[in-house]
């Protein structure tokens, strides 16, 4: 008996089928029924917020109050949808537009064009509040708030050090090293000074030189990581009013809002994601076949480095990876793509511990991953050198790709696991 599956590749699908026996566990996300009146939901999060007053009863009148948003890079969490009504919200607590300012959490990414606060904020957002731009090369725009018990110094936007409230807003998601997007990150990296950023997030980096990366920051693990420890430690030295995050479902619809304290809101979204997303196995594979899901999410292999580490948690030790990346614009971000240059991991290792980029790091930990199992990509065969030059093996069509794993693993006795829209779902092994 044989079970067949439809693999997204770029725009099109790749079919397979797979002896059942064999079948150890099919990884999809969890179904979630999507927000029908977005604008009702805001405004009932707002009014029944986790760990604070309502909204109302946070805000007074003459506050100067600051919005944190997402950039164009989380462009999913639709802050278009879900701003306007909490604008409104505000004006209802007699907060005027005119005492309303978004800070755009840039981090250490490049400036918005004003078309692209339109794209993110939407046109009415643009027109009724100032927006600000966080920009963390630019040292004078911060001020020193604190310094967290690591000896990391927290610089953060004045504009933010200044306002009466600040109200954190953006979207929930697995993150492959703070554990959880979300919640704090607004603060850490989002409106904090470069130096500020370098420090924290260094602790991805394992504690010896020589080592990679730290086990302790990774998709999902919030509990003795070491970077998000940190970062929430940044937050709370801020103290941040009110917090308004989406979660999403696996179509990318809204499933709805957490609000109120900056973290206890945000914890019960990160358990809403789990449940989402967090799908539990009971024993890794030997093999692992997995789709990103199709384009975009799979134009270039940085978008693909989340469907790589995913595939990874579900793999045995020395066992095999094949997954179907297409990558239409393989040598994008430059800035990514610029790190294979480094052929040697140790050597990638070391200049990210000169300069750290988020970047850097996927490099430096997706050449890790295909060091300690067989990484194989199914991809357009123009990709094929770059592929290669990054540690992973190259492969024309999935039947060349079974191939290989097939001598990879001597033989055709062996377990698998599928994940159809492996760039969203996170294996979680009980026990």
């Amino acid at each position: 008996m044989f079970t067949e599956f439809h693999l997204g590749y770029g725009s099109e699908e790749i079919k397979i089928s797979l002896p059942q026996q064999q079948i150890l566990h099919v990884i999809e996300g969890k179904h979630a029924e999507a927000v029908a009146d977005i604008p009702a939901a805001v405004k009932a999060a707002l009014a029944n917020p986790i760990g604070t007053p309502p909204l109302n009863q946070i805000v007074k009148t003459g506050d100067k109050v600051c919005l944190i948003a997402s950039d164009i890079t989380r462009a999913w969490v639709r802050h278009d949808l879900f701003l306007p009504p909490l604008l409104d919200e505000l004006n209802a607590a007699d907060i005027p537009d005119s005492d309303i300012t978004l800070v755009v959490a840039l981090g250490a990414h490049r400036h918005h064009t004003a078309e692209e606060n339109i794209t993110t904020y939407g046109q009415e957002v643009v027109e009724r509040i100032t927006i600000k731009q966080s920009h963390a090369p630019v040292a004078a725009d911060f001020v020193k708030i604190g310094t967290t018990s690591r000896g990391v110094d927290s610089y953060i936007y004045k504009t933010v050090a200044q306002a009466d409230k600040v109200i954190l807003t953006g979207g929930i998601a697995y993150h492959l090293m703070a554990g959880f997007g979300g919640g704090r990150k607004s603060i850490m990296p989002g409106i904090s000074g470069y130096s500020s950023i370098q420090g924290n997030h260094s602790f991805c980096l394992h504690d010896t030189v020589g080592q990679g990366i730290s086990p302790h920051c990774i998709s999902g693990k919030l509990s003795g990581n070491n970077m998000h420890e940190d970062m929430t430690e940044m937050a709370a030295m801020l103290g941040p009013a009110f917090l308004l995050n989406a979660v999403l479902t696996p179509a990318g619809k809204f499933a709805g809002f957490v609000a109120g304290h900056w973290h206890d809101a945000w914890l019960e979204g990160c358990r809403t994601v789990e449940d989402i997303f967090g799908v539990p196995i009971t024993a890794k594979a030997d093999l692992v076949i997995g789709s990103a899901g199709g384009f975009p999410k799979d134009i270039n292999l940085y978008q693909g480095s989340k469907t790589i580490d995913n595939a990874y948690m579900a793999v045995k030790e020395g066992g095999v990876i094949i997954l179907l990346l297409e990558c239409r614009d393989i040598k994008e971000p430059p800035d990514f793509s610029g790190w294979f240059d480094f052929v040697s991991l140790q050597d990638r290792e070391l200049q990210l511990r000169k300069g750290f980029t988020v970047p850097g790091f996927i490099a430096l930990k997706c050449g890790l991953i295909a060091k300690q199992v067989s990484l194989i990509l199914v991809t357009l065969p123009q990709n094929k050198d770059f592929i290669a030059k990054a540690g992973i093996i190259p492969a024309t069509s999935l039947e060349e790709a079974m191939a290989i794993a097939e001598q990879k693993l001597g033989g055709k006795d062996y377990t698998i696991t599928v994940m159809p829209h492996a760039a969203n779902t996170v294996p979680v092994l009980k026990g």
